[in-house]
């Protein structure tokens, strides 16, 4: 932005203690947040609630800007690290719901649209809380970016009025894959041997996920509904390893609710008819999710209890992830005719200490909804196990240098 004009004058447009909700992740309207980071110190102090961030814009903000988020993903830990991010602790699901159920009360939304060539406009690359967040804001900020794809059930409603339209000056947020490593395709292996041809997959960001699709290209039927995808969908779908005819529901149709990933993906998901990015309530919705056969979820985590507890939150009483879509899909999963519900992490964290735990510190998904947790060691099948196999298994796919001391502290009486 400098020399140039800036594409917006946010002074008398932000008012003091508002609460701007802007677009997450790779949907960002990254023109209208740099802009108004720019002038953040001259404006009123406000609140701004972002999801996952992918982009720079908030690494500098104002002092006078404080942030609330359903968790700490991608960039937004760095306001965390910095105590500048206030997290709500809510099942996506619920978080996106809060917004429609006016919980969550929205001041200025700030948006990035894709418009048609007949002025249709939609949401793009996410179909999360922004709608029904604008529904009762007072004023919406529209940045129509032409090289943002336009897709199907994200289209904007045309009874939420845009008050103000800015051009975007660059394209979308980008995310590209991290590179594998020998972890997370020994981790793949194990994880893919529970997923059959015929189930649909639901997965988040990260090596992990990624390296369970890339191992998968072998497999037939397979369909997508999904919090998210990425580029490596794409591959799956010009493999013919993806074709949502399996699925009980939208055959045909790979259903997401957010598009995360690079310009290879935007191509593939513009006025593609076989791709729907659709609103959480149905994405991650419970009725939804049970009537989908064989659905398969495969979510991450920080640690894993010896009783099977999932810890996605925090560490040492820092957050630094989130509960986000998991235990959505997880309970999904269960519900599902031959679904499962997959935990993949690596044994050990970089620090090398063991992420199979005698106790988690943050109870993300709870022992009861737990089914099977991979790590590179193997597989550990929980659902139906009491706690004294639940432990022996856990145990038997940590790290061997730590297996000595979570035997020792698993024959402690359980609680």
């Amino acid at each position: 932005m400098s020399g140039e004009p800036p594409p917006i004058d946010f002074s008398g447009l932000i008012r003091e203690g508002d609460l701007v909700v802007c677009g997450q992740a790779t949907a960002e309207p990254v023109t209208l947040t740099e802009a108004l980071m720019a002038q953040a110190a001259q404006l009123p102090p406000f609140r701004m609630m972002v999801g996952p961030v992918f982009s720079e814009t908030f690494s500098a903000a104002s002092a006078n800007v404080s942030f609330q988020s359903y968790g700490v993903i991608g960039n937004a830990r760095r306001l965390a690290k910095a105590g500048r991010l206030d997290v709500i602790p809510s099942n996506y699901s619920a978080f996106c719901a809060d917004f429609a159920a006016r919980r969550h009360r929205a001041d200025v939304v700030l948006v990035q649209l894709a418009e048609a060539d007949d002025g249709r406009l939609s949401t793009s690359l996410s179909n999360d809380y922004v709608i029904d967040a604008a529904r009762g804001a007072r004023l919406v900020i529209a940045e129509i970016n032409p090289d943002a794809p336009f897709t199907f059930g994200a289209e904007w409603p045309e009874d939420v009025p845009i008050q103000m339209r800015v051009a975007a000056r660059r394209p979308p947020v980008e995310l590209a894959s991290t590179p594998l490593d020998d972890v997370s395709r020994r981790i793949a292996g194990h994880a893919a041997s529970l997923i059959s041809d015929g189930s649909t997959l639901q997965f988040g960001v990260g090596r992990i996920p990624d390296a369970i699709l890339s191992s998968l290209s072998h497999a037939r039927d397979l369909g997508i509904h999904s919090g998210l995808i990425n580029d490596a969908v794409v591959d799956l779908i010009e493999r013919g390893a993806v074709t949502n005819t399996k699925k009980g529901i939208d055959a045909g149709i790979t259903v997401t609710n957010q598009v995360i990933g690079t310009r290879r993906l935007y191509r593939f998901v513009h006025e593609n008819k076989a791709v729907a990015v659709r609103p959480t309530s149905y994405t991650h919705g419970q009725g939804v999710l049970a009537q989908i056969d064989r659905l398969v979820a495969i979510n991450s985590a920080l640690q894993v209890g010896l009783d099977g507890s999932v810890n996605s939150e925090t560490l040492n009483g820092v957050a630094v992830g989130a509960i986000g879509g998991q235990l959505d899909f997880v309970r999904g999963a269960n519900a599902s005719r031959g679904g499962r519900a997959i935990i993949a992490l690596p044994a050990t964290a970089s620090d090398g200490t063991s992420r199979i735990v005698a106790n988690v510190e943050t109870v993300t998904t709870p022992r009861a909804d737990v089914d099977a947790v991979v790590t590179e060691w193997g597989i550990a099948e929980l659902r139906g196990c009491g706690l004294t196999e639940r432990a022996r298994r856990l145990i038997a796919i940590a790290a061997p240098e730590h297996r000595d001391a979570l035997s020792a502290q698993g024959r402690r009486p359980a609680r």
